[in-house]
């Protein structure tokens, strides 16, 4: 491709919360795959709502920083997401969060975009499963479905993604594939499934690749399965070979356990947490981006 490949990313955003350090970073699915697609040499955008406080000021800083294209961030009423994380015997907890005001659909300047870029990404965490068909019209559809396994889930969603992406943590390796060929037969061009430290299998029609994660003396592994994702779309837009984009993939995914938060850029915390949720409350309770009329 004579330019660099265009992503356009739409959704949820957060500002990740560490008490024990009195620290917050900028995150979320969305907002770090726009960061991590762009360090991979991509063009990127980023699309979705925050508010004019601290944490909302923050994720458009660093976003700019790092050479997003933020023209489609709105700044709304109310209050930024946040996440509020913290470590148990060495291992990362999400303790609670409040999604703030950063469930949006689309708006008609969004989907006007949408023709010049070679894909979109979004995910579980955006909610806008009801504009998948007409994402897809328009462009490739990347889509994290995380850790939602339920065969009818991915069958719901899979018809409309290029590459539908499954955090698959500790499962074995056939549990693993048998996630990436359920996403497969549902219509998905490509299926990732990353595994933690056991690595990442990429899966097509042009067979299963698999690369092991690269060992690191990880400082904070949040963001790490963003940064596999973006990457391995960079590289599929760009006709990279699979198992070349799985090694870059996982040597990306290195660097970012070594940095604190997803991709750095740490401030004084500073949200509201009286009205913080549990994630079961939060996935019990959220309602969906309003559909297309």
């Amino acid at each position: 491709m004579s330019r660099p490949v265009r992503i356009f990313a739409f959704g949820d955003n957060v500002v990740d919360c560490y008490p024990d350090r009195n620290l917050m970073y900028p995150g979320g699915n969305c907002v770090n795959h726009a960061v991590f697609a762009r360090r991979a040499g991509a063009e990127t955008a980023y699309a979705g709502a925050v508010c004019d406080d601290d944490a909302g000021r923050l994720i458009k800083r660093a976003l700019t920083n790092e050479g997003v294209d933020v023209s489609s961030l709105r700044v709304e009423q109310g209050q930024t997401a946040y996440c509020l994380i913290e470590t148990r015997n060495g291992d990362r907890v999400f303790v609670g969060a409040n999604l703030g005001v950063s469930i949006v659909a689309p708006s008609a300047s969004d989907m006007a975009r949408l023709g010049d870029f070679d894909a979109i990404h979004t995910g579980r965490s955006s909610h806008v499963d009801a504009w998948l068909p007409r994402f897809a019209r328009a462009t490739k559809v990347s889509y994290d479905l995380a850790t939602a396994h339920d065969p009818e889930r991915i069958a719901q969603v899979a018809s409309h993604c290029f590459l539908l992406s499954l955090s698959g943590g500790e499962k074995a390796r056939a549990d693993a594939l048998a996630l990436g060929r359920h996403a497969l037969s549902g219509g998905a061009r490509w299926a990732l499934v990353t595994r933690g430290i056991e690595g990442a299998l990429l899966m097509g029609e042009s067979g299963v690749f698999e690369a092991p994660a690269q060992p690191v003396e990880a400082v904070d592994t949040l963001g790490a399965g963003d940064t596999f994702i973006a990457n391995v779309l960079v590289g599929l837009l760009n006709r990279e070979r699979p198992d070349a984009i799985l090694a870059k993939a996982a040597e990306a995914a290195a660097i970012t356990c070594l940095t604190s938060g997803a991709f750095g850029y740490p401030a004084t915390m500073s949200v509201d947490l009286s009205k913080m949720m549990t994630l079961d409350e939060i996935y019990r309770t959220t309602e969906p981006a309003a559909a297309p009329q």
